[in-house]
């Protein structure tokens, strides 16, 4: 027995040995594809004509820097009006900029990227969102009943089916935190967000933004979250990562697809200091 036993501690040291080595695995590396990052948000208060469009391109696992894509031709039109607004690269960064963009609540609109002789495009509609009336903090949220907890208000319009994208920055936490929410139980009437943490201290700023979205955004912001979620559990039996399609599309190559979405919303933002 005592045999046994020592044969099982052997055994077990060397397995946490192996476990501290480093391994680098030999992946296959895909041809690199177009990623665009196309957020154009309305604050309210600003006229919404500074806007920026993000073009960069896929690259190895192990690799530490994303190659940006110069050189492109990227422009959005208004389909309400035929209105074109062109956007201008910052050198060398990627960075599409135009500094009179229009943005018109209920409008539809194309984003069109020519890249490496392919266009890409992506249709979306400008959508509006109610303002935050009041923001509310306990101490005693959370599971505990331990944590500070943030929560801010507003009202529904009631006018159909309304989707609502929250995003929560704070030094409590290292990434911005997503939340998506739909007015299915609550059209017309008011609906809130919250966010907790046990550490949060007095003085700390939250910011809060509150984007109205299209039906079909959601549905890619949940895909998103679900795959991260996925591959934060860790262990092996984490998700996968991969490859989320958006909503656009290649015209002259269709498998050539690009990753990322183009989206318009008009967005409410308010910063709360913690008491």
């Amino acid at each position: 027995m005592k045999n046994i036993k020592l044969i099982i501690l052997v055994l077990t040291g060397v397995l946490f040995t192996a476990c501290e080595e480093t391994v680098d695995i030999d992946l296959d590396t895909a041809e690199p594809r177009l990623v665009v990052e196309a957020s154009i948000d309305w604050i309210k208060g600003t006229d919404g004509s500074q806007q920026v469009v993000k073009l960069s391109t896929t690259t190895g696992y192990y690799e530490n820097v994303v190659p940006v894509v110069s050189n492109a031709n990227v422009f959005i039109t208004n389909s309400s009006n035929n209105t074109i607004f062109g956007f201008t690269e910052i050198p060398d960064t990627g960075h599409y900029i135009s500094n009179s963009f229009v943005p018109v609540i209920g409008d539809t609109y194309v984003l069109t990227v020519e890249y490496n002789n392919e266009t890409y495009t992506a249709t979306e509609t400008f959508y509006p969102v109610p303002e935050i009336k009041r923001i509310e903090q306990t101490n005693d949220g959370g599971f505990t009943g331990e944590d500070i907890e943030v929560r801010f208000f507003f009202d529904d319009n009631g006018e159909g089916e309304n989707n609502y994208l929250t995003r929560f920055d704070t030094e409590a936490y290292p990434f911005p935190e997503y939340d998506v929410s739909d007015n299915e139980f609550f059209s017309g009437n008011e609906m809130f967000n919250f966010i907790d943490n046990e550490d949060f201290a007095a003085g700390q700023e939250v910011s809060i933004k509150l984007y109205g979205i299209s039906r079909r955004y959601a549905n890619f912001m949940d895909i998103v979250s679900e795959v991260n979620e996925g591959e934060s559990s860790g262990g092996p039996f984490g998700t996968t990562p991969v490859a989320v399609r958006g909503n656009l599309i290649n015209q002259t190559n269709p498998d050539n697809h690009a990753l990322g979405y183009f989206r318009l919303c008009e967005v409410d933002e308010e910063i709360y200091i913690i008491e």
